[in-house]
């Protein structure tokens, strides 16, 4: 067990035990104490991690009142679980339940994130901004409260990501999946981010084009007809 995670060290354990012992009719052999409260808990985050994303999906529909704009603040996701897991990875770190809550975490703050860039993107739709210019600018305005939201969450979880002490083993994989999603995420969700909603939104501006041709033939006539 030492300088082991419990999950694979009782997996190799009952690998080898089915391997190599023969019970007897009637026995069994049961994994209780702390691996059992590991496997209940994991049980327990394989339906609030679902329910928690269907939630936030059925707040963003709410509030835009769009599946692609919803979908599009969302973008950011992927990008802070990534850094959550390089974290892990490069600290040595396993999978726990403490750091699925990190996750889940990272989850609300990336989409705070979306939301922020969404609405700025829709306020600068309708003083007339073209969606190019629009997509960018909103990145360029919004830099500066991400960044500053990401680094107060990072240096304030720092210590407890590098910390070796007494009871560090349940803060700490938490603090590492922070840091490290709250390190590349918002970075990531500045760069690429905008893209994507390039990619996704540059139609609006064909539809807009042709609702202004579609008016001033409309103009005309009316004049005609006078």
């Amino acid at each position: 067990m030492r300088g082991r995670d419990l999950g694979s060290t009782v997996a190799e354990a009952q690998a080898l035990i089915a391997k190599h012992v023969k019970l007897p009719v009637g026995y069994r052999i049961l994994w209780s104490g702390e691996f059992e409260d590991l496997e209940r808990a994991n049980a327990r985050l394989a339906v609030i991690v679902p329910i928690t994303f269907l939630l936030i999906m059925v707040l963003l529909y709410a509030l835009f009142n769009s599946l692609r704009d919803s979908l599009l603040s969302i973008a950011g996701i992927p990008f802070a679980v990534a850094g959550g897991i390089l974290a892990l990875y490069f600290s040595g770190q396993p999978f726990s339940v403490s750091a699925a809550i990190g996750f889940i975490s990272l989850l609300g703050v990336s989409v705070m994130d979306g939301i922020l860039n969404i609405t700025y993107y829709h306020e600068l739709r309708i003083r007339g901004m073209a969606v190019a210019e629009a997509v960018f600018r909103g990145a360029e305005q919004r830099m500066r409260p991400l960044l500053m939201t990401a680094l107060s969450a990072a240096v304030g979880l720092f210590p407890a990501a590098i910390s070796h002490g007494i009871g560090s083993q349940v803060q700490r994989p938490l603090a590492t999946v922070v840091v490290g999603g709250m390190t590349i995420g918002p970075l990531m969700l500045l760069i690429v981010a905008p893209a994507l909603r390039l990619l996704f939104l540059r139609g609006e501006d064909r539809a807009g084009q042709n609702g202004d041709e579609f008016a001033r033939l409309q103009g005309h006539d009316e004049v005609d007809d006078i």
